[in-house]
């Protein structure tokens, strides 16, 4: 009995992990479970006056939200936890295993999928996709208006030239076609000069003979990732310090989501630099 007891007193602390949601007792709401940080901030968007509950992850620095995750509880994406909160819907990025996903739609639960986005268009997608799924269609639609308005904020003046920009990780990697970073860059007007589709390692020797005209930093703002990495070779900080640069927050860039809007208006900026 004890150890029966024992038992379901650790489930119980397992499912109630930090604290309760605000949305749990109203009539009518939702048990709505995020399996990943990105993930999270979806929920955390539109999920107001549901019982929400967090990945681990949730206030994490590189979290958009972060601080909006206060107060809620946090639940690790294991099988046994899941079962025992008893989701009406999740919402996932890559969070959850097979053997999860599996017994999640054994049971019917709604399981809504947020996708790479190589625009904003497919974020716009994502946000309608989540926002059905909590029944918070106009809070969706409000949140694409807001990313709207941010991107015409950055929309360059008809005949700017396009200037070519970088965007480097402290990592040394690049974003080029077909990649939401490349989406950013091209609606603040700026050409990409990583040069290649998708995803790609720069090599130093390569920055030091064809320059970019600009910088798009992003993930410095990680003083303790990829402290060795080519994005932190003295020659590319160089080359950083005596070009315009700006530089754009791990939080910014770690979801295909609306706050990614949230850049173009700051690489605009790039445009007119000296």
């Amino acid at each position: 009995m004890r150890r029966a007891a024992a038992s379901v007193l650790a489930t119980a602390l397992l499912v109630t992990g930090c604290g309760s949601s605000p949305g749990e007792d109203q009539e009518g709401a939702l048990r709505v479970l995020s399996l990943d940080q990105c993930a999270d901030q979806y929920v955390l968007a539109l999920g107001e006056g549901h019982d929400l509950a967090l990945s681990p992850r949730a206030d994490d620095p590189d979290s958009w939200l972060r601080a909006q995750a206060s107060g809620h509880r946090t639940l690790r994406p294991t099988l046994e936890s899941v079962v025992a909160y008893a989701p009406d819907v999740v919402v996932r990025y890559w969070g959850g295993d097979a053997r999860l996903l599996a017994r999640l739609e054994r049971q019917g639960v709604t399981v809504v999928t947020i996708a790479d986005a190589a625009d904003f268009a497919s974020v716009e997608q994502s946000i309608a996709g989540v926002a059905q799924a909590l029944d918070r269609r106009e809070a969706g639609q409000v949140l694409i208006a807001r990313m709207r308005a941010t991107l015409r904020d950055g929309t360059p003046p008809g005949g700017t030239r396009p200037v070519s920009a970088l965007y480097l990780t402290a990592g040394g990697f690049t974003s080029g076609r077909g990649t939401l970073i490349d989406a950013s860059l091209q609606a603040a007007g700026l050409e990409n000069a990583a040069g290649h589709p998708g995803f790609g390692a720069v090599r130093v020797e390569r920055l030091a003979m064809h320059p970019p005209e600009r910088f798009a930093l992003g993930f410095y703002d990680q003083s303790r990732a990829d402290r060795r990495g080519p994005g932190r070779h003295p020659l590319v900080k160089r080359l950083a310090e005596d070009r315009p640069a700006v530089r754009l927050p791990a939080a910014m860039l770690t979801c295909p989501a609306w706050f990614m809007a949230e850049a173009v208006p700051v690489l605009a900026g790039l445009r007119d630099a000296r």
